[in-house]
Order: C-alpha cells, then structure tokens, then sequence
C-alpha cells in the first residue's frame, strides 16, 4: 500500500469511527463507490482529485466551533459524542504502540532513508572490532524488517571474508520476521560460514538465547533448519516454507497494562547451511545450552518509545545489552534527537510537543549508575553532536517541492513527521478530519526544500582484557 492511500485511508478509518457510519456507507456519499476503502486496503491507486473529494467530505461533515458547546470550543472538559467514540475504540479495545502500526512503518521506510544511514554508521564500527575463534559475532536489537543488518553483513563480509559469523537478531513482529526471510538467501550466498539466528526474546533474554522464567525455558520453542542446497533459489524456497512453523512461533499478546506486545511461545530460530555444519560445529548454537552473550558487536536502533524515561530504557535495554558485550565489544545505539524540520511540522499541530526528552547524555549517565561498581570495565562516549548526530531525509525528486506540491509528497512526509514524533492514533483523528494537516506540512517543505530528521548515536564498549 503506498503511502498516500495507505494516510489516505486512515483519514476515512478515523471519521468512520468518529460518525459512527459503515465505510461503504461513507464511500457511497463521498465518491459514491461503496468498494472505496476495500480499494484502498487492496493497494488501488486513486486519482488526486477522488483523494480531494475524499477529504473535502470530511472536511465538510465536521461541526464548526460555534456549533459545538461552549466547553468545547474553547478546550473545555466535556467530549463531543464522536471524540468519545474514537477514545473508546483505540484504548478499551487494543492500546495503540506506533510502531505497531504497519502502514506508518512501511510508509516511513520506503520514504526515508534512516535505515541506510543508520547502517553506514554501523558499519565504521567495524574497523574496531577484533573477533577470535570461532566467529565474529553480532547481536542486532530489534531486527525490522532485516535493512541495517542486511547491510552491515554485506560489509562484514567485505571486511572479514573467511571469519564465521554467528549472527542473532531480536524481533517480535511476525511480518518483520517474514521480510527478514527473505533477505537472507543472497546472504548464505556471499557468505555461507553464517548461522543466523531470530528470536522473539525479551531484550534481558535474547542475547542468551534462553528465557530467564525456568518454566519458559523448559517451553523453549527451538527451530533448527539446515539449509540443503547451493542456490539463493533453494534457500529462498526452503526459508518461505517456514511461515507455518513462524505463524505458531511468533504469536503475541498485548500487556493489559502498557499494551507492549509480549511473546505467547518463547522462540529461536537458528539458521545454517547443511553443507557448512562441519565447519560450523562450535558456531550453531545447542537448545539448553548457553550459546549467546560475548557478541563482538550490538547494534540497538530505536530500541524504545521515545517517551519512555531514562530508568526504563536502561534497565530493560540498554543494561543487558551492554552485558553481552565481550571484551572489546562495542554496542552502538540510534535514536530520534529532534530539532529537525519533522519536530517543526508535528509542533506546528501540537505546540507544546516534546517527545524526545532523554538523550543520549543522560541515557550513558543513567546507565553508568546503574552498572555500579562493574562500570569501569567500560568506556561511555558520547562523542561531539557533530560526531553523533546523522541527518537523514525524505526521498523527493528535484522538481517536487513547488509552490504546488503533490498529494503524495505531503502525505509521505506528514507521515514521517507523525512517525518519527511518535504520535498515537487518538491524538491524530480530530487533525485528519480538519485538512489543516497538509497545509501545515506544505509550509514546512517549503521552508526547507524537503524535510529531514535527526538521530543521535553513542557507543558503550567494553575494555579488553590486559
């Protein structure tokens, strides 16, 4: 789904809600087509001008102030009957995470181009390493959908291509683990001394490849699949007939209380080629027995929610990451930093926003206290914004920001600009219905000739053995 009818039809998702109508019932009085949101979820392009009609509708079925009570008009207590309705649907029912959401996701990554600048970034690490037998070996916290890490194996491999690389990735979506899939086979191609591990682990878990509960342990879900073949074909076919087998792994269920999608069936799948197991006997990894730990390199790129505070995301990720550092092992940690033209569009709606509170300074503060005493077997840098901080953009073509931009480009970059700010979905209903959204978007482009955004990145590493 592209990202204009994928922001497209969450516009018309969110009235739906609000007006409490059928989405063909809507359909029918805005474009009269019925199908016009089985279209949309179907992929179907529409015209710009089916687009506009689209929201000049709910532009046009939204009440005025004056015909709302005085309470609400001016920022009262009371709720209007349809705010109320969209409330209920988003939190009674299913907490909404946005990074849950797959069409904000897809959307953000086939726009912009964080993930390949993320990835550069790893890959200088590479130069620090200094793997022993039996493999150089890397821990990626939170997987996606398998960009940055299939990066920076392409540059392992340019950098140490006879070492054994044992290779565990974290990731609780089933559909990232899909895309993760299916880049893999070109990769026990190029280097078939590989074995490559996915889990569904919890952060203080998965770099040991064992749960801590004695009881999930025992429960350990261990799928072992031994590549037979000599062709990324092969592998490829082999690998997607694995989706049953993923399907009944990577089952979730919502914490009743955060709404944090939590593992049904602990999970590890291990990855190998058949005709490489002789060589790779002290690299696969055996179900009961500890595999993980001591990795050469981790990288965490947004592991958390933004607004999650210093304590948090040092007790639950970053402490037990650093960890399962081995000496000389580095972690490199990506996070959003703001103070980019995507923070200037989201504050343009909502002034007062502030979603990026912990940076990294506090976050190595924090974590160093938390270390204690054993925080002397490590080094904390933080290094210079100059040095830490990677811009990164909004694909556009030379001739898209105009005194008229497109449809799609403003769609494309309000939705970076939510996604990135980390804006939940019953903050965004009232901003749809209005339009104003695009006009606001439309400034910023042209205020800065696109949009971009910053992360911030620092490395904890810890100190080799003398």
């Amino acid at each position: 789904m592209s990202s204009t009818t994928g922001l497209l039809l969450q516009e018309v998702e969110a009235y739906c809600r609000g007006a409490g109508i059928a989405e063909s019932t809507f359909g029918r009085q805005a474009v009269n087509d019925g199908k016009l949101c089985s279209r949309l979820r179907a992929g179907k392009n529409i015209t710009l001008e089916t687009a506009q009609r689209v929201r000049d509708f709910i532009r046009l079925q939204q009440p005025q102030p004056a015909d709302l009570p005085d309470s609400a008009a001016s920022g009262g207590s009371k709720k209007s009957i349809s705010g109320s309705k969209q409330m209920k649907h988003v939190t009674d029912d299913r907490p909404f995470r946005f990074y849950d959401n797959r069409q904000k996701y897809l959307a953000f990554v086939n726009t912009c181009n964080e993930k390949w600048k993320v990835a550069q970034r790893a890959t200088q690490e590479l130069t620090h390493l200094r793997p022993s037998p039996p493999a150089l070996r890397l821990f990626d916290a939170g997987v996606g959908d398998s960009t940055v890490l299939s990066h920076v194996m392409r540059a392992m491999h340019r950098r140490f291509p006879t070492i054994p690389f044992f290779i565990v990735g974290k990731e609780v979506s089933l559909e990232d683990v899909r895309l993760t899939l299916e880049k893999l086979p070109d990769r026990f191609i190029e280097h078939p001394a590989s074995v490559i591990i996915v889990t569904n682990l919890y952060y203080a878990e998965a770099p040991w490849l064992m749960p801590n509960d004695v009881a999930k342990a025992a429960a350990l879900n261990w799928l072992e699949v031994p590549l037979q073949g000599d062709s990324a074909h092969e592998f490829g076919e082999q690998l997607r007939g694995l989706d049953k087998d993923l399907v009944d792994g990577w089952q979730v269920k919502a914490n009743e209380q955060s709404g944090n999608p939590m593992y049904v069936r602990p999970s590890v799948l291990v990855m190998f080629r058949e005709d490489h197991r002789f060589l790779l006997d002290d690299v696969i990894p055996r179900r009961g027995r500890a595999a993980g730990g001591d990795y050469d390199l981790v990288l965490a790129s947004q592991p958390w929610r933004a607004r999650m505070n210093a304590d948090f995301k040092v007790k639950h990720v970053l402490a037990p990451l650093t960890k399962s550092l081995r000496p000389g092992g580095r972690l490199l940690t990506a996070q959003s930093a703001g103070n980019d033209p995507g923070l200037e569009l989201v504050r343009k709606i909502w002034p007062d926003e502030d979603p990026f509170q912990v940076d990294r300074h506090e976050l190595i503060k924090t974590l160093k206290e938390y270390l204690g005493h054993s925080a002397q077997n490590y080094n904390f840098n933080a290094g210079s914004d100059a040095k830490s901080i990677i811009r990164y953009y909004m694909h556009t073509l030379p001739t898209e920001i105009s005194a008229a931009i497109g449809t799609s480009t403003l769609f494309a970059a309000w939705n970076a600009a939510i996604y990135v700010g980390q804006i939940e979905d019953e903050r965004l209903d009232p901003v749809l219905s209005s339009g104003k959204y695009l006009d606001a978007t439309a400034e910023v482009l042209q205020q800065h000739n696109g949009i971009w955004f910053n992360d911030e990145t620092f490395v904890v590493s810890r100190k080799r053995d003398i």
